[in-house]
């Protein structure tokens, strides 16, 4: 008789959702680290970090900031909220997804050229075909919009849609794990190796982060070197519960072509790698 533990190690599809996903990521993220994406954003009037925070919320249209602070978990909510209210004073949620969509594909193609995207356009959309909304709403507001015409950016949207519903899911396992936004990028950075990155990045003050600390201190899950085991173990449970969470997508294409789509996105990730878009620290993590 076959176990439980047993189907699950003969399963293919929890390495490979997240080896997709990875390889995706890459794609997705030319929206935030790309000049091409920054340079719409500034001629609409955008500087900072409202560009980031306006285009990747949009989807969702002119929500109340309140709403864009609850979906970023883990910005200062002081960050989000000065950014969002700077930028719907400024443009509209339809003036910055043009932008953004406009800048994208000028990063891509400039970075990519033209390559033959067909193939892994259709797994990609596969995958996203079987994704569900409910308890996901940076996902929901993203797949509500049209798909690009422009195959590069399709693809882009998939990662794009991808990527939010798999991050929607993280949030749910942060709050059911009792980590609250300070404590999750404490941990997270340290298991990551991206403390420095996650500090500059995400608007918390030093004492907010040294109370967060504090807090993580008490409960066992960080000591004077960094994460306890029981830190240590935490964070692989939650992500181990995330790429759970993220698996349909996956399980709707299936294990030969979520292996196909890894085979056919992995060029262009180590193109767009090697090529001018993202920053040294954000290199040195993949």
């Amino acid at each position: 008789m076959t176990t439980s533990a047993e189907s699950h190690a003969d399963d293919p599809i929890p390495a490979l959702a997240r080896r997709c996903w990875a390889a995706l990521e890459t794609l997705h993220v030319v929206a935030y680290f790309a000049p091409e994406p920054a340079a719409a954003y500034r001629a609409l009037g955008l500087s900072g970090r409202a560009g980031y925070f306006a285009s990747r919320s949009a989807p969702m249209g002119p929500v109340p900031a309140g709403v864009t602070v609850a979906t970023f978990y883990v910005f200062a909510p002081a960050l989000v909220q000065r950014s969002i209210l700077s930028a719907w004073e400024i443009t509209t949620p339809v003036a910055v997804l043009t932008a953004r969509h406009t800048g994208v594909t000028e990063a891509l193609h400039r970075v990519l050229g033209e390559p033959d995207i067909g193939e892994a356009l259709e797994l990609a959309r596969t995958a996203c075909a079987g994704l569900t909304a409910p308890g996901r709403p940076l996902y929901a507001g993203h797949a509500a919009l049209p798909w690009p015409t422009d195959e590069l950016l399709a693809l882009w949207h998939a990662a794009s849609l991808l990527r939010e519903h798999r991050g929607d899911g993280h949030v749910a396992t942060l709050l059911q794990a009792g980590l609250d936004p300070v404590e999750a990028i404490v941990t997270g950075g340290l298991m990551a190796g991206t403390t420095g990155f996650m500090r500059t990045s995400r608007g918390w003050t030093d004492a907010e982060w040294a109370a967060g600390e504090d807090r993580l201190r008490e409960r066992g899950l960080l000591g004077p070197d960094g994460l306890t085991a029981a830190g240590t173990a935490l964070r692989r449970d939650l992500e181990t519960s995330t790429d759970r969470a993220a698996e349909i997508g996956w399980r709707h294409l299936g294990a030969d072509g979520a292996a196909r789509l890894l085979e056919l996105v992995r060029p262009l990730r180590r193109t767009l790698l090697e090529g001018d878009v993202f920053p040294p620290e954000l290199l040195a993590r993949r």
